[in-house]
């Protein structure tokens, strides 16, 4: 059951309250572990007519897919093997997309915390992997979807995992000078990850106004317990938990950290969301001040996004 210190729609249970997604195709990134794992869990016991995934270990893929399958024996998935820290790889492996539907995409794998570098495009890792990899993503998949979006009956989603994390970013929303660097600084160690948090939430708004047909949209999962804390740094660990204390929001497990991307996916009425909007855990509707709800920003990250994007259409 859903931890009860979850605001909003506490008593969401996948269970039971997300409808048959038959017919439905369905595209997790980030799905061979912690919170992408648990959404593919779960989705899979409502009979999509296919799941795919994606990562980088072929290994946890497999034991992935076999959880699936010995729980849902019935359940048709594919794992597409994708660094999100690569445009190139982005490009290739989205061939592996053999369908002619797309209703849903959760955009869930991401980093946080490692180590300063850059990606092998030229831009800060942070950036790369959150950001960038996924607008390749969905760019790649934007006529799939459109295509299904124009079906009768259609309700086609896209769901980008940001977080609460969007507010510690640099004063001008990005360190826009510094993109292709490592941002090692002590300053810089603490807002790469927030830009490009930000970059997620002003993305999918910016999605919203382009492609009304499609329900676009960004969430937090919640501050959850997986790699992406037990890896990082003991300062990083230090800020994030006094953060979070201080906000008296709970320490969530993978499967209640699943539970808001469920609800925008699959569990929620279309009339019940705001397309291009941001939601906390699970189904608050948050509307943040300043650049987060700048379409100014907004349309200058598009732009950026577009600019680097170009070569690998």
């Amino acid at each position: 059951m859903p931890n009860k210190q979850l605001s909003g729609f506490t008593e969401f249970n996948p269970g039971n309250d997300i409808p048959s997604l038959t017919g439905k195709v369905i595209l997790v990134t980030g799905g061979t572990a912690g919170v992408g794992k648990n959404t593919l869990e779960q989705l899979a016991q409502h009979d999509p007519a296919h799941l795919y995934f994606t990562g980088r270990n072929q290994s946890a893929a497999e034991q992935v897919i076999n959880l699936v399958k010995a729980a849902k024996p019935s359940i048709s998935i594919t794992f597409i093997r994708m660094d999100m820290a690569s445009l190139a790889s982005v490009k290739s492996a989205i061939s592996k997309f053999t369908h002619d539907r797309l209703d849903v995409l959760i955009c869930n794998g991401g980093i946080m915390d490692v180590p300063p570098a850059v990606s092998a495009d030229g831009f800060e890792i942070h950036m790369a992997t959150n950001h960038l990899g996924h607008a390749l993503l969905i760019d790649q998949l934007l006529p799939v979807m459109l295509r299904t979006a124009a079906l009768p009956g259609a309700d086609v989603r896209i769901v980008i995992l940001s977080s609460t994390g969007f507010a510690i970013h640099p004063k001008d929303g990005f360190a826009w000078e510094k993109l292709s660097t490592a941002q090692s600084g002590f300053i810089e160690s603490m807002t790469r990850y927030g830009q490009s948090k930000l970059a997620n939430l002003v993305y999918a708004a910016e999605l919203a106004r382009r492609y009304p047909q499609i329900l676009s949209v960004s969430i937090h999962p919640g501050f959850v317990s997986t790699d992406l804390i037990h890896n990082s740094s003991t300062l990083a660990k230090t800020f994030s938990y006094g953060r979070h204390w201080l906000k008296g929001e709970s320490i969530l497990s993978p499967h209640e950290g699943a539970l808001n991307s469920l609800w925008v996916a699959a569990g929620a009425e279309r009339n019940q969301l705001v397309n291009g909007a941001y939601y906390e855990p699970v189904g608050v509707l948050r509307k943040p001040d300043g650049l987060p709800s700048s379409e100014e920003f907004a349309k200058r990250v598009w732009n950026w996004t577009d600019e680097v994007l170009a070569p690998f259409r």
